[in-house]
């Protein structure tokens, strides 16, 4: 159950070599020491990715705290766990948008993804856990990460780094050395420190150089005339002007306590496609997380697999219904249980509450909502980034062998058509493009190829990366088949 923790030793630090067990709970103040930190851990994310999105960041914290208590409430306590907002979607996200969706479409298609999520889950609980990795083997799921994230360099390119190109350097920079110079706790808030050096770096240049001359996206929109107009396309764009890169007027009026703004969601099949991508980054977060905290504590999670799957489902699916981002298992958050060997799901609880607050709080969600659109660009340069390794990382973990053509052809496919943002038009009203096409065009030419070559794994005509075909292929030494299937 997730209350009745039972009191670890005398309550105190636990002494080395032992750890504080899901079902276990230091003094109370201790726990909400622990809990403090892991709102730290999550913080940055949590409220980066939305701004990103163009949802709202209070809303989205404080339906991250209220996700997180449903997880913890469907998995029995069993696993220790926060879900933060997911950086999976952006990239869906990002094109719904470019499609001229607004955040009513964009949290309708990510409802529906939530759902599928959970039947997903629902599946996994009564089928096994080896289902999931016979429907979307390491290849598959490690491609779907990769252009998730590298489908997002147009974004930067062209929305968020043209705003204040210098400040954008700046802050990418500052970002890279917190990085690899930091060490420990403030390696892993090595973004959010970076955020907040942007911040104060264009405030400072506000006050010192002036305004900066650039283009807003969706405002002052002209026609070729130089008339306003209001809706932006190829007759009505946005012009650059100049504009302080921080502006606090939308601080100063918000209260500092009270409500997020709710809205309602709106289903569209074209962006629904496109969120439905994405499950497959949860489905592989979720499942390495549970395995994470199974290998820290020593405990069999198998049969709660497919539980957390789906309560990730549910809490993503509540989130958006009432215009939150979706959630996902935080790896930041595995870091601080790591570190300090306590995996007391009653610390969760407190980080859930705390988030709740915060999220009740519209003077703090004004003031992420500031954000410039130069410091942003710094930032997602990394993130966009380290999303798409994400993917190469699945495939070194997991050996994939790219010297077989049922690897690399539908991969190679499948990314160039996500990054290339390549659309193919199955009616005018039904179009599948960047990534719900690429990762179709993964998944089914994975499983496809895979279930027509011979029996004996032999054919195909392609000559991969360090392989030569002199009588017949020799592949590269230490090459591997894992996730061939």
């Amino acid at each position: 159950m997730m209350i009745g923790w039972r009191l670890h030793g005398d309550g105190r630090t636990p002494p080395p070599g032992e750890v504080v067990g899901p079902d276990e709970r230091l003094s109370w103040p201790r726990t909400a020491g622990i809990g403090a930190q892991h709102v730290v851990a999550m913080f940055g994310a949590t409220f980066v990715f939305p701004v990103v999105m163009g949802l709202d960041p209070n809303l989205a914290i404080m339906m991250s705290g209220v996700a997180t208590l449903l997880f913890l409430l469907i998995v029995g306590g069993r696993v220790p766990s926060y879900l933060g907002t997911s950086a999976s979607f952006v990239g869906a996200v990002a094109a719904i948008r470019a499609a001229g969706g607004d955040s009513a479409t964009v949290t309708g298609a990510i409802l529906v993804a939530g759902a599928v999520l959970a039947l997903v889950g629902v599946l996994i609980h009564f089928a096994g856990g080896e289902v999931v990795h016979r429907v979307f083997p390491p290849v598959v799921t490690g491609a779907v990460v990769m252009l998730i994230g590298f489908n997002l360099a147009p974004v930067v390119a062209n929305v968020y780094w043209p705003q204040d190109q210098w400040v954008a350097l700046a802050t990418l920079g500052f970002a890279v050395f917190c990085t690899v110079l930091l060490r420990g706790f403030w390696a892993r808030i090595a973004v959010l420190l970076a955020l907040v050096f942007g911040y104060l770096l264009s405030w400072l240049l506000d006050n010192t150089a002036g305004k900066v001359t650039s283009v807003l996206p969706g405002q002052n929109l002209l026609d070729a005339s130089g008339k306003a107009c209001h809706a932006e396309g190829p007759y009505c764009v946005a012009t650059a002007f100049p504009h302080d890169r921080v502006s606090v007027a939308g601080v100063k009026a918000a209260d500092w306590f009270g409500f997020p703004g709710l809205h309602a969601p709106d289903f569209k099949t074209s962006a629904i496609l496109l969120a439905l991508p994405p499950v497959i980054a949860l489905i592989a977060e979720n499942t390495g997380h549970v395995k994470a905290v199974a290998a820290m504590t020593g405990a069999d999670l198998d049969p709660v697999l497919g539980r957390a799957v789906a309560a990730d489902g549910v809490g993503t699916a509540l989130a958006a219904a009432v215009g939150g981002s979706p959630t996902t298992t935080y790896a930041e958050n595995i870091g601080v249980m790591a570190a300090t060997r306590i995996y007391s799901t009653a610390a969760y609880l407190v980080a859930a509450g705390v988030a709740i607050l915060f999220g009740l709080c519209p003077k703090f969600g004004a003031l992420v909502a500031a954000t410039p659109g130069g410091v942003l660009g710094g930032i997602t340069v990394v993130l966009y980034g380290m999303i798409g390794l994400l993917g190469a990382k699945i495939w070194i973990e997991n050996r994939v062998d790219f010297a077989d053509p049922v690897n690399l052809v539908p991969v190679a496919a499948g990314i160039v058509l996500a990054i290339g943002d390549v659309t193919l038009k199955i009616t005018d009203d039904f179009p599948l493009q960047g990534i719900a096409l690429g990762t179709i065009a993964v998944l089914l030419g994975y499983h496809v190829l895979n279930a027509v070559r011979g029996p004996d794994g032999s054919g195909g005509g392609v000559i991969a990366p360090g392989e030569r075909e002199i009588g017949g292929p020799v592949r590269p030494s230490g090459a591997s088949g894992a996730g061939a299937g």
